[in-house]
């Protein structure tokens, strides 16, 4: 992680501007924090320092069963808070928060600001909000499982986790994300790849036709 500095660090508080969220001036508190891809932003059962709020980049949230497995439960875009339930809860677990990309996060610390936070009804509203729709989101994924061919969710899988048109997730972790066999996986990107969408590079993929993943993708938007 690189934390960004003086004029820099101006340049993005100035570009993405949360100060209207707040009933207090919260740019004085901020970090600008840069990620690499694959880096974690908050490594799983340990409590993060700050509520993040992703301006730039993607990520995902992994948890990690008693049985050792480790399964992809969601991603994470722009405009996206990361510690909201360590904000408002002492004792939540937390997950595992890996980058998919090159991301850029506004971190409010903690130590200065939680009090403030908690207390301030302007942000706890856009909170509430965001949590609401969080909550629509997850609900709507698992809907989605039986109401969609793989096809489309496969291609909106592709979409939300591609870094540069490389697409290059483990198979079994996208099998339980999406609820699918690894022979039925394997058959969908094979028929990506005879339709031009894909072309297989060694163990990963590059995006050769976005705008047909885009439009597979739209039909789960378009529900």
């Amino acid at each position: 992680m690189e934390s960004i500095k003086k004029d820099k660090r101006q340049y993005f508080l100035d570009k993405y501007s949360i100060s209207h969220l707040f009933s207090f001036p919260i740019e004085e508190y901020i970090e600008v924090h840069k990620y690499k891809r694959d880096e974690w932003i908050i490594r799983e059962g340990m409590r993060p320092n700050f509520l993040f709020y992703m301006i730039e980049g993607k990520a995902k949230i992994y948890v990690t069963h008693k049985n050792g497995k480790v399964s992809l439960i969601n991603f994470i875009n722009e405009k996206d808070y990361i510690g909201e339930m360590e904000l408002l809860n002492d004792d939540y677990y937390t997950k595992g928060i890996q980058t998919t990309s090159k991301t850029i996060c506004f971190a409010i610390p903690f130590s200065s600001c939680r009090t403030k936070i908690l207390n301030d009804v302007t942000f706890l509203r856009e909170l509430t909000k965001f949590l609401s729709l969080k909550a629509t989101i997850m609900a709507a994924k698992y809907s989605q499982s039986s109401a969609f061919p793989l096809e489309n969710r496969l291609a909106d899988f592709i979409l939300q986790t591609a870094d540069e048109d490389v697409y290059m997730e483990k198979h079994m972790i996208v099998c339980d994300f999406l609820g699918v066999s690894y022979r039925h996986l394997l058959h969908v990107l094979s028929q990506f790849c005879c339709k031009g969408y894909l072309k297989k590079e060694g163990r990963q993929y590059r995006i050769q036709q976005l705008q047909q993943l885009v439009e597979l993708a739209e039909v789960l938007k378009n529900e």
